[in-house]
C-alpha cells in the first residue's frame, strides 16, 4: 500500500522546483493534491496533470502566499473539493535580490518577509482547522520549508535568512501548540538544483555552491524524500525537528 493513500496534501508554491517535487512524490504515494501558484498557470496545470497520472485527484489554486484573502479563498476551495486536509507543506517563498542591509530598499525587505514568513503564518492559520477536521485516524502533519541559511546566514541575503529563521521559531511554537494531534517539523534544504537556480544564477555561482563535502547540488527528489518521511506514518515521532538535507554544507 502506498504511504499516503487517500490522504489530502496541500503544498504552497507547488507548481515548480521543490514544491513540485514534493507534490509529485506525495501523489506517487497516493495523496490527493492541492497546490498554490502565484502567476504561472501553465506550470501549475502541468504539475496537476503529472500528479493525476498517479491516479489521484489534484487541483491548483492561484494564490499569493502573503495575501490573507487569497489564502483564505484557497482554504475554502480545498475544503469544498476535499473536505479535510492531512498534510500541509508551507513551501511558497522567494529568495530576494542580493543586497546589503544598508542598501536594501524597505520594500524589498517587506516583499521577502511577506512571502516567506507571513505566508507560513497565513496558510497555517487557515489550514489548521481543516487538518483538525480529519476523521481517518492519521496524525496531522505540517512541514515548513526553511533553509540551511537560517542557521549560518549569508552576506547580502539578510531578508531571506531572517525570514527562514522566523520560520524555525514559528515551527517550534506551532509544534508545542498542536502536538500530539498535529506534528509540525522543518525541512531545511541546502543548495538544490532547481530550474530557478539554473536559470537565474550565473554558472560561477552554481559552481561555488557545489563547494561542499558532497561536491554537488542536491536533487529536488532528495528533498521530496525527506518531506515524505515526515508526512507519512514513518515520521510520527518527529515533532519540532529541523531536518536539513544539505550535502554537508553545514553541520547541525
Amino acid at each position: 500500500m502506498r504511504k499516503l493513500e487517500k490522504r489530502v496534501a496541500v503544498i504552497t508554491g507547488g507548481s515548480r522546483g521543490i514544491g513540485k517535487g514534493i507534490a509529485l512524490e506525495f501523489a506517487k504515494q497516493g495523496a490527493n493534491i492541492a497546490i498554490s501558484y502565484l502567476s504561472n498557470e501553465e506550470a501549475a496545470r502541468a504539475t496537476v496533470a503529472e500528479c493525476e497520472e498517479y491516479g489521484v485527484k489534484a487541483i491548483a489554486v492561484q494564490a499569493n502566499a502573503g495575501d490573507a484573502d487569497d489564502v483564505k479563498r484557497m482554504a475554502d476551495t480545498v475544503e469544498k473539493e476535499f473536505g479535510t486536509v492531512n498534510i500541509l507543506v508551507n513551501n511558497a517563498g522567494t529568495i530576494g535580490i542580493e543586497v546589503s542591509i544598508e542598501d536594501m530598499e524597505v520594500e524589498e525587505w517587506d516583499r521577502v518577509i511577506n512571502t516567506d514568513l507571513r505566508g507560513v503564518f497565513l496558510s497555517s492559520k487557515y489550514f489548521i482547522p481543516l487538518i483538525k477536521k480529519r476523521t481517518d485516524g492519521t496524525v496531522g502533519k505540517i512541514i515548513n520549508i526553511s533553509s540551511e541559511l537560517s542557521k549560518k546566514g549569508r552576506e547580502c541575503y539578510g531578508h531571506y535568512a531572517a525570514s527562514k529563521g522566523g520560520i524555525n521559531s514559528l515551527t517550534m511554537c506551532m509544534a508545542l501548540e498542536l502536538a500530539p494531534e498535529i506534528n509540525v517539523n522543518i525541512v531545511a534544504p541546502g543548495p538544490i538544483e532547481t530550474d530557478m537556480i539554473l536559470a537565474d544564477m550565473e554558472p560561477e555561482w552554481v559552481e561555488k555552491e557545489k563547494d561542499i563535502p558532497l561536491k554537488r547540488l542536491g536533487k529536488v527528489e532528495e528533498i521530496a524524500a525527506a518531506a515524505l518521511l515526515l508526512a507519512s506514518d514513518d515520521g510520527n515521532f518527529f515533532c519540532g525537528q529541523f531536518v536539513s538535507p544539505n550535502g554537508g554544507a553545514v553541520f547541525f
